[in-house]
């Protein structure tokens, strides 16, 4: 089985007219402002996965500063998921650092989502003020059962448009406060997962962190999944495509091609994620 723990998708509206979404969403116009800059809805989401043999997705909107807005998008995406069933498995997200954002988050994982994600801060923010936003939403999380994916990238390299000013200090501290519930640090923890060689305190703060291969085509050579599949306890390596960004199937051939095994890529692209996700909850009609 082929699992992509990282997708997005968007109602039609706002794929048809992104530019009417501008206005108050410096984030969202920095991301996709550009019109090859792809949206997906969950039909064009599945279609992709039907072309690259994925079973599942996980999919999730995207952090809007107005709370109506994520509400609106946060349904479609719960809507996707009842009406596909299986297929999709549905997060809601936030922007951590609005006060709409735990009474949302809480909403959602009322109706159903398996959790939250990919929740990010783009814009500058104070680092304890950020991980104080995030405190509540964390317990909202474990106390449902959910599991948390959050936008992390490297410190260093080149810019690129969504590179977040948060350090892995911020990242790791995160972890401490979701200690015990599954977090996964997406595109690679942004090189968390390499300290995950540390022999003090670090095993046991990441014990249930995990990593996402989103977007890893463009940030790091394909040496990097053999090196981790060394590196990492098992089970911690989860595919990730960041579609509509790259296709599957453009990970599958990197993955083949570092020379892992059968046995690894089928862990990596499916069999980690599927523990991890064994029993989602499912979205009721919304």
């Amino acid at each position: 089985m082929r699992i992509d723990v990282h997708t997005h998708i968007f109602p039609p509206e706002i794929v048809a007219d992104r530019g009417r979404f501008f206005s108050g969403e410096p984030e969202f116009k920095l991301l996709y402002g550009a019109p090859r800059a792809r949206l997906a809805t969950a039909e064009t989401l599945l279609e992709a996965a039907d072309r690259d043999e994925v079973d599942r997705v996980v999919a999730f909107g995207f952090p809007w500063r107005n709370g109506e807005t994520a509400a609106r998008h946060n349904d479609y995406v719960l809507e996707a998921a009842f009406r596909h069933g299986t297929r999709i498995i549905a997060l809601a997200c936030v922007n951590p650092v609005e006060r709409y954002a735990t009474g949302e988050a809480e909403r959602c994982l009322d109706a159903g989502a398996a959790g939250l994600g990919e929740l990010a801060v783009y814009g500058r923010c104070d680092p304890a003020e950020a991980l104080k936003a995030f405190a509540p939403l964390v317990e909202s999380c474990r106390g449902r059962g959910g599991v948390l994916l959050v936008h992390a990238n490297e410190p260093v390299g080149h810019l690129y448009p969504g590179k977040a000013p948060m350090g892995l200090g911020f990242f790791y501290s995160l972890a401490a406060l979701a200690a015990g519930m599954p977090l996964i640090l997406a595109h690679w923890g942004g090189g968390l997962c390499f300290f995950e060689l540390l022999r003090k305190e670090a095993p046991e703060i990441l014990a249930r962190v995990y990593y996402d291969t989103a977007a890893s085509p463009y940030l790091y050579r394909p040496d990097i999944y053999p090196q981790m599949v060394r590196t990492l306890p098992g089970g911690k390596i989860l595919f990730g495509s960041d579609y509509p960004l790259l296709p599957p199937s453009r990970y599958f051939r990197e993955m083949e091609a570092s020379g892992l095994s059968r046995a690894e890529l089928d862990a990596v692209c499916g069999a980690n994620a599927a523990a991890l996700f064994a029993d989602p909850s499912r979205p009721r009609s919304v």
